[in-house]
């Protein structure tokens, strides 16, 4: 069974956001890289762009299939996790210790929509 980390918010898109001050860490979480399987790149956006909660950012892909990455929250990308250009499968390895992008959040409320660990363990049943 695929692991849920209490604190974190998560999307019906399987993605993750760690909430650090005005900071959020957004990664794919446990359920989906078992899903994908043995994932062998990941797309990233640069640091400076801008995304927004609900649309595609990148994408991860696996010897099983591509993902499009939906950021779960808005903001601009201040930081790229750099590790997985080389070492994809570090995702793999610890989905929730493996984020992707770090982004200075522009609007805190968006984690209202967003589901809390209960909620997403439930959606992934």
């Amino acid at each position: 069974m695929a692991k849920v980390l209490e604190g974190l918010y998560y999307s019906e898109s399987h993605e993750y956001v760690r909430v650090e001050g005005d900071f959020g860490y957004v990664g794919i979480t446990d359920y989906a890289q078992h899903e994908l399987g043995n994932v062998v790149y990941v797309d990233m956006p640069e640091v400076d762009d801008e995304v927004t909660a609900g649309e595609e950012f990148g994408a991860v892909e696996s010897v099983k299939a591509a993902s499009d990455l939906n950021s779960p929250v808005s903001g601009t990308v201040v930081e790229v996790n750099e590790a997985l250009e080389d070492t994809p499968e570090l995702i793999n390895q610890d989905a929730f210790g493996n984020w992707i992008i770090k982004v200075e959040l522009s609007d805190k409320s968006e984690l209202d929509a967003l589901m809390d660990a209960k909620a997403y363990e439930e959606f992934t049943k």
